[in-house]
């Protein structure tokens, strides 16, 4: 058996073509999508994730507002500079690209973005939010922005026709950012969780008990075809540059999706549609804006 490819970058695209419908919607209102993206030194990675962005704001027909700071910024100036995007009627969305430099602390810049702004999902009042709905219909109607690559790995399980309902899910990692609010997200869709981490005895009896797996411990083709069963729906955070320059994710794509339901590819997969998920709740936000 070879398994299902789940392409993100095509689900990522239907999503933008839908957000263009609904951008042309809000301009006959009078209101016009603004994204302010913030870019503090010169990391690669983070320009690429930024020019994205840019890219598909300017797409889908999001006015953005770009601030690429000196890497020498200090935290009082760059806190002053969010200060004035929340003020700011013509920026519907905030976000601030990690990682940061060592001299700011990113816990005070995240929690400087209203709350209203926060399309990353990452401030505390969104994730508690989260934390205190027990159905997705219930927070998806809500004032709540869910992080990205969470909503992502949601949407484009559904969208890729599969059922999370009854399903039993495990997500091999506890961060912040993935870890815990996709296992409140698929508690939200009703599906059995189970979470892995550093602690975890025996993983792979864990993992190979899996419906849906989700990898996102940050190491590697950790993820083996031993590690998975043939029920498995493979969804792949992970991503990493190897010593030949190709990129590869958390699990060993070739060998697993010989052996799996389904599974995402890196790149191509996760990644697109953690952007994508940005721009829906830039849109979201610019529509709560008309009517508040």
């Amino acid at each position: 058996m070879v398994a299902q490819i789940i392409d993100g970058k095509k689900i990522a695209q239907e999503i933008r073509e839908e957000l263009k419908k609904e951008v042309i919607c809000l301009k006959e209102k009078g209101v016009v999508p603004g994204l302010a993206t913030v870019l503090v030194g010169t990391d690669p990675a983070s320009q690429i994730y930024i020019k994205n962005k840019l890219k598909s704001c300017a797409e889908i027909g999001i006015y953005s507002y770009h601030q690429h700071l000196p890497a020498e910024t200090s935290e009082d100036e760059l806190l002053r500079l969010i200060e004035e995007l929340n003020f700011d009627p013509k920026v519907h969305g905030i976000l601030v690209q990690l990682p940061l430099p060592e001299q700011i602390d990113e816990n005070k810049v995240l929690l400087a973005i209203d709350p209203e702004k926060d399309v990353d999902g990452f401030h505390p009042i969104n994730i508690g939010k989260l934390s205190a709905r027990k159905r997705m219909e219930e927070i998806e109607k809500e004032k709540i922005f869910l992080p990205c690559t969470p909503y992502g790995i949601i949407e484009m399980i559904r969208r890729s026709g599969f059922t999370i309902a009854g399903s039993e899910a495990v997500i091999v990692g506890r961060s912040n950012i993935v870890g815990k609010p996709v296992a409140m997200l698929f508690l939200a869709e009703n599906a059995t969780v189970t979470i892995c981490h550093t602690g975890t005895k025996n993983l792979a009896d864990v993992t190979r008990k899996a419906d849906i797996l989700v990898a996102a411990v940050g190491k590697p083709k950790m993820i083996t075809a031993e590690m998975v069963s043939e029920k498995a729906i493979v969804i792949d955070v992970g991503t990493h540059r190897l010593p030949d320059e190709k990129l590869c994710g958390d699990v060993d794509f070739d060998n697993v999706k010989e052996k799996v339901r389904a599974i995402t590819p890196v790149p191509g997969g996760v990644g697109p549609m953690t952007i994508a998920m940005l721009m829906v709740n830039t849109v979201k936000a610019a529509k709560l804006s008309t009517k508040t």
